[in-house]
């Protein structure tokens, strides 16, 4: 299923609006688990004209803009503060299936805000405590005006079919039976169907062809933009390297191992697969599908 953007329902901004009188989401992390409400069956992130309406104290705070006319912000504690009564402090990843989607999604962004306002406190050239910008989401430096922007670090996954078969890997950090898409960051001076090509060649000794961009996800873990591609098999035969990939094989649509979740682009890809390639036969060597790859709208 093909996430909508979005920027359908938020604003993102730099400066809250005084006239907004609606209650404020608060994004509240203590390291890297948020605070919610808990209540029915129901998750929710706690709502407040203020913070200390909450009895939480925080570290500092960041405004990322409005979500339906609701003021949004972020904010760090210190690591050992309690959630209050009625609250918890969870995993971001354990939310997915809790919280509404695009709550889901800025809850993301505001972490990556939150880690990247505690990293840049100082200046990275000249060590002098920044200031953050009323115009634009970075800090400068007083003294020798540099500028750092929020961080985030470009990385491709691919779908890889040869004959009608997906190319499936174990990595070697993933616990268990679970098998993933070949995937890995974009390097310096390299366009990122180059980082498709070496990242196949590097992990999986396989050359591949007909790249074609699928769609993107922020991937906040910690910083990742996810650029999702599927290509088709070239030449070569598998060859793990041993330290990120200690498994690899080629897997029918009815035979695929256990996958990784649905919240991640690399679901979505292996749907595609799935959509594209169940049932359809091969005489040997990789066809091309009905239906053509297509950028993710938005």
């Amino acid at each position: 299923m093909r996430r909508k953007s979005i920027y359908q329902r938020y604003i993102p901004s730099f400066s809250p609006d005084d006239k907004n009188t609606a209650p404020s989401y608060w994004f509240v992390f203590n390291e890297n688990r948020m605070m919610v409400c808990e209540d029915n069956d129901k998750t929710i992130i706690p709502q407040a004209d203020k913070l200390e309406e909450l009895n939480i104290s925080p570290v500092r705070t960041q405004y990322l803009g409005t979500l339906d006319g609701h003021s949004c912000y972020s904010t760090e504690v210190n690591p050992g503060t309690l959630a209050p009564e009625g609250m918890v402090f969870r995993d971001l990843r354990s939310l997915y299936l809790d919280l509404d989607e695009d709550i889901f999604l800025l809850a993301g962004k505001a972490i990556q805000v939150v880690n990247w306002d505690s990293d840049h406190q100082f200046c990275g050239k000249c060590g002098t405590p920044t200031r953050t910008m009323s115009d634009e989401m970075a800090k400068i430096c007083p003294e020798c005006g540099f500028i750092s922007h929020t961080r985030i670090s470009p990385a491709v996954i691919t779908a890889i079919v040869k004959d009608g078969k997906l190319l499936m890997a174990k990595h070697s950090r993933t616990s268990g039976d679970m098998y993933g898409l070949i995937a890995g960051f974009v390097e310096a001076g390299e366009t990122i169907e180059e980082a498709v090509q070496r990242e196949t060649m590097e992990e999986v000794g396989l050359k591949v062809k007909n790249i074609q961009y699928f769609g993107s996800q922020p991937w906040p873990f910690p910083n990742s933009l996810m650029l999702g591609f599927t290509a088709d098999y070239e030449s070569g035969d598998i060859q793990a390297d041993g330290n990120e990939i200690i498994d690899a094989h080629w897997f029918g649509a009815d035979e695929l191992p256990r996958l990784p979740s649905k919240m991640s682009i690399a679901g979505e890809l292996i749907q595609w697969y799935i959509e594209n390639y169940q049932n359809r036969r091969y005489a040997g060597k990789t066809q091309n599908t009905q239906k053509d790859t297509k950028t993710r709208r938005y």
